[in-house]
């Protein structure tokens, strides 16, 4: 299973940006070091490694991070916060060692977290206004979903959290399901791709990779290709089926989020 990030709450944790008591006692961190430290990291670090710190382009994945992982109090992570890595575009942050202190403890909770994930805290996720979330889902969704149509019954099929999980992360969102549904869904959802070569000749199949240097597909009969990219030669085209959702997730707030949930969720 690939874990992803979901919007603060789906995954509810205590203490700000923090983890859940569970996982601040099980790392013995000073309870109010993390939570000084979820500012200070959220002030000083979010912007580039993300307010989880599970990374964003160009920066890494600090949970990840072998660094962060075999650091025992601050002796790797400390001196890579206090003195940047200009090699790297990370700029020494004019932290004092108190803030450098307490945003070890943070992360050291996250990393701990994400290894003991029965430490993760679910609330309740009904707390949203239906007749919102209705007016929300009209105004956005109505030009591929319809509530008596495709979605009709949805709210008697997931409980809520799955619910919100599925329309949130339609490649994966949620906590299982119908097998043969999200199989379904999932070859639906496929992310396509058509390859324009040189000679004119096309190749169109099921996205593999795609980069700078790269562009790999399995074509209709399984067959594998894969072609060097130099500049827009070849000319490439993705065809993403679920785009519509991908542009949403960062501009949802968690009002909508859980507005739209009631929603779906009172479609019986």
């Amino acid at each position: 299973m690939i874990w992803v990030c979901l919007p603060t709450c789906l995954i509810a944790q205590k203490n700000s940006e923090s983890a859940s008591p569970a996982a601040i006692a099980g790392s013995k961190e000073d309870p109010q070091a993390v939570e000084r430290g979820a500012k200070a990291y959220a002030d000083n670090c979010a912007g580039c490694h993300g307010p989880k710190a599970r990374g964003n382009v160009g920066a890494p994945d600090l949970v990840r991070s072998l660094l962060v992982l075999d650091d025992e109090k601050g002796i790797l992570i400390g001196p890579v916060i206090r003195n940047g890595r200009p090699d790297a575009g990370m700029p020494k942050l004019n932290l004092t060692e108190q803030q450098i202190s307490d945003i070890v403890a943070w992360l050291h909770v996250q990393t701990y977290a994400a290894d003991h994930r029965t430490t993760y805290e679910f609330l309740d996720v009904l707390t949203g206004d239906a007749k919102k979330g209705e007016v929300y889902f009209n105004q956005n969704c109505t030009a591929c979903h319809s509530a008596t149509g495709d979605l009709k019954g949805i709210g008697k099929r997931y409980d809520p959290f799955t619910l919100q999980g599925r329309w949130l992360q339609p490649r994966g969102g949620g906590r299982g399901g119908r097998g043969g549904e999200a199989v379904q869904t999932s070859k639906r959802a496929a992310i396509t791709v058509t390859v324009t070569l040189g000679s004119g000749q096309t190749v169109s199949g099921e996205l593999v990779r795609l980069d700078d240097f790269n562009v790999a597909l399995r074509d209709a009969a399984g067959e594998y290709h894969s072609y060097t990219r130099s500049g827009e030669n070849p000319k490439v085209e993705v065809h993403d089926p679920l785009k519509a959702h991908t542009d949403l997730l960062s501009k949802y707030t968690d009002p909508d989020i859980h507005n739209v949930t009631a929603y779906l969720a009172s479609l019986k």
